[in-house]
């Protein structure tokens, strides 16, 4: 089957928000036991942020960029990350509701922009009405075969010093694994997912869905879901080499994590701080230099079809992993670096909330913190600068969306490639290195560049043009810890 990824898809920049440490509103009445905003997050307290904040600060996003929002999960659910769903048809009421989403939605809509939610497909919540029902009656519920019970009754659900009596994520307790093999299950779950496309949603990010091991589970979701709206962008979080579900039957795209490890072990390298370093994927992430770097590159754009190449979510981090300057040990250069390969590589960039402004962060749960709205001085202005450059130079010029990639240089400490689409041409250039370097590129060669060809580097405009002489790009040198985007002049 040929891909046929969403096309908005190739354009967007994606913001991923988690929902609770945002935006809080007025508008939304709170509970009264909720931890202050501004005090270090914890894995059980909840902060109060709603969809509805969400909302009165999209002037903020629109400003930044950004053209879709990621949402960590949204429904009915006990904790406060709401990846243990009670019910997959209330957005939570501490959010607002779903008539917080519903205004939420119209609200972005009206500025063009989409929304993605969170699926967690694979498993539920002990408050789940189905396993509840488990719990209440044992082995004369008629929702037994919703679940895998294992123990004898009662299912041991709540003792922590002895296994639960049912498959469960990772074992956990409080997360029992869905049977998907029961069809009352299947079609529970296929309706979930075409009532909030239905609803307005415009995706789905999948959680774990390789846990769900069926492909004609997901081919059919994929139906369901593109039934109701064709441009339904479908992500899947799949740390690993992930052919099987990009083969345009299933899913559209996933989290780009081989992308991540990539650029972290490039531009972070030996002066990342090592203990979170195992908080990206599986096992430590390699310092790698530019030769290595460029073949991991050439591997990662060969991996799929191109279609979905340019398709999928690429990121620095994410809720499951520690902040990207925290990786970097405060390095603000590495995270400039990283987010100019970010907006210039194939597929479609995604901010983690507050890695603009560079928040900190290590492993869950303090890479979830509240975003800091009432402390706008402590904010990294010029790293917020430096994201909404990055992203209008991204919006402007389609070869950084669309265009085909060629590596042209890869020496320690440079690395240098070329976007080309049409008649359109543009030359990204990092220097990792402490020290200004020389950057001979081949540009007749690898590019055709004629003798006399004028470029200038849209992030120092000021300068004077460069010029192809003998093949190269005559005195073209960068700084250290410095990039370049160099477009060839019209005309």
């Amino acid at each position: 089957m040929a891909a046929q990824p969403p096309e908005w898809v190739k354009d967007a920049v994606f913001y991923q928000i988690f929902p609770d440490r945002f935006a809080k509103s007025l508008a939304v009445p709170k509970p009264d036991n909720l931890e202050p905003w501004a005090s270090p997050p914890t894995t059980y307290g909840f902060k109060g942020g709603d969809l509805i904040g969400v909302a009165e600060h999209l002037d903020y996003l629109e400003a930044l960029g950004v053209t879709a929002i990621y949402f960590n999960p949204i429904f009915q659910s006990t904790a406060n990350h709401r990846y243990h769903t009670h019910d997959f048809f209330l957005v939570d009421p501490i959010l607002g509701g779903n008539e917080a989403f519903r205004e939420l939605l119209d609200a972005a809509h009206a500025r063009g922009l989409r929304i993605v939610i969170d699926g967690v497909f694979n498993h539920a919540s002990r408050g789940f009405y189905y396993f509840n029902h488990l719990l209440e009656n044992g082995p004369a519920s008629p929702f037994i075969d919703w679940f895998f019970v294992l123990d004898k009754w009662p299912i041991n659900a709540y003792d922590l010093t002895r296994p639960p009596g049912y498959a469960a994520w990772w074992g956990l307790h409080a997360l029992p694994k869905f049977n998907t093999n029961t069809p009352a299950v299947r079609e529970y779950l296929w309706r979930v997912a075409e009532f909030w496309i239905r609803f307005g949603a415009d995706g789905w990010r999948l959680d774990v869905p390789n846990e769900i091991n069926d492909d004609a589970f997901w081919r059919t979701f994929r139906t369901r879901v593109k039934t109701e709206n064709p441009d339904a962008y479908i992500v899947g979080e799949i740390w690993h080499e992930a052919g099987r579900w990009l083969q345009g039957d299933m899913f559209d795209g996933v989290m780009n994590y081989l992308f991540t490890r990539a650029i972290v072990g490039f531009v972070v390298g030996a002066n990342a701080e090592p203990h979170l370093l195992q908080g990206i994927g599986y096992g430590p992430v390699p310092v790698l230099d530019a030769a290595e770097f460029a073949h991991q590159v050439e591997v990662l754009l060969t991996l799929y079809p191109p279609e979905i190449t340019m398709t999928q979510l690429n990121l620095l981090g994410s809720h499951d992993t520690p902040r990207i300057l925290s990786i970097a040990n405060q390095d603000v250069s590495a995270v400039r670096l990283a987010a100019l390969l970010l907006m210039t590589f194939p597929g479609a960039p995604c901010i983690y909330y507050g890695d603009e402004i560079g928040m900190l962060g290590g492993k869950d749960p303090g890479n979830r913190s509240a975003f800091p709205w009432q402390s706008e001085a402590a904010w990294n202005h010029a790293l917020l600068d430096e994201f909404k450059y990055l992203i209008a130079v991204r919006r402007e010029y389609p070869a950084l969306r669309r265009g085909e990639f060629k590596i042209l240089y890869a020496q320690d400490p440079l690395f240098a490639f070329a976007r080309r689409l049409a008649n359109q041409t543009l030359i990204v250039a990092v220097n990792v290195g402490r020290r200004r370097q020389p950057l001979p590129l081949p540009v007749t060669d690898r590019l055709g560049l004629p003798e006399g060809t004028r470029l200038h580097n849209l992030l120092a405009p000021r300068d004077r043009p460069y010029e192809v002489v003998g093949g190269q790009i005559a005195t073209l040198a960068l700084g250290p810890r410095a990039g370049a985007v160099l477009v060839v002049d019209a005309g």
